[in-house]
């Protein structure tokens, strides 16, 4: 099933992968959680060359287009002829997860309020909220190493990463890895929603009160829902992705230029 069919699938073509990134920019944008010209996600181009695309330096995540997305290799070379700058940082990251993962087809980091604030906390995300169920035992943690610009922090990434999809990076910001691009948003998305809930929560406490938590078991059988899909359950964004599409087709439709 291709994306024309399926706008949630992962597109066959280059052509039709650059529009679905430049969507993702722009949702990552319009739901508040880029941090002006910096973070980046990152999309494998299908075929054997192991080339992906990722953002021009320099464009808010408002800005970015499908024909602005650059493709470059797993050194970091641009393969298309563009005078457009990447962010090294972008690529350190972006690069290791690609070639370590070959399931990780997008790559999405942001530098959230909410979910740089859960990066500093010990525990990462607790079990507070249905939206945070599905990260129970599902997230991975790495120390944080400087500004990544040291492609010898790319073994510890990917290390660290291991079999997850989401990685919190400790003092920075966090990661998702999807098998499609709406799968990588989404949980993206509801690790920030997550985020806010417990530091709302954790905020309003009056003195001597104590957080709830559900009983471990109710957690861990939430957490197991969400990642086996019972029920009615889907794959993260499988549902939501046309939603999302048709907003933008309403607001900003100069996404696919």
């Amino acid at each position: 099933m291709t994306a024309t069919t399926n706008p949630a699938a992962y597109p066959e073509t280059e052509a039709e992968l650059r529009v679905q990134l430049a969507a993702c920019y722009r949702l990552v944008a319009h739901f508040g959680m880029d941090d002006l010209i910096y973070n980046h996600i990152s999309a494998r181009v299908s075929g054997p060359e192991h080339h992906f695309l990722i953002n021009p330096y320099g464009l808010l995540f408002s800005e970015v287009t499908a024909s602005s997305l650059v493709k470059i290799d797993l050194d970091g070379n641009k393969v298309d002829d563009t005078g457009a700058e990447v962010n090294r940082a972008g690529f350190v990251i972006h690069s290791a997860i690609h070639a370590g993962r070959p399931d990780a087809l997008c790559v999405l980091h942001t530098h959230s309020e909410a979910g740089t604030a859960i990066a500093a906390m010990p525990h990462g995300l607790a079990p507070l909220s249905q939206f945070a169920m599905r990260y129970q035992g599902h997230t991975a943690f790495h120390d944080y190493e400087g500004v990544a610009l040291e492609t010898g922090e790319r073994e510890r990434l990917v290390r660290d990463l291991g079999a997850h999809n989401t990685l919190v990076l400790r003092n920075h910001g966090i990661l998702t890895v999807g098998r499609t691009i709406p799968e990588a948003f989404i949980l993206m998305y509801y690790f920030e929603k997550a985020a806010k809930v417990q530091l709302l929560a954790q905020g309003g406490l009056a003195p001597g009160e104590s957080l709830v938590y559900p009983q471990p078991e109710v957690s861990a059988l939430a957490a197991r829902q969400f990642t086996e899909f019972a029920g009615d359950i889907l794959p993260p964004g499988t549902r939501e992705w046309p939603a999302f599409l048709r907003m933008l087709e309403r607001t900003q439709p100069d996404y696919r230029l």
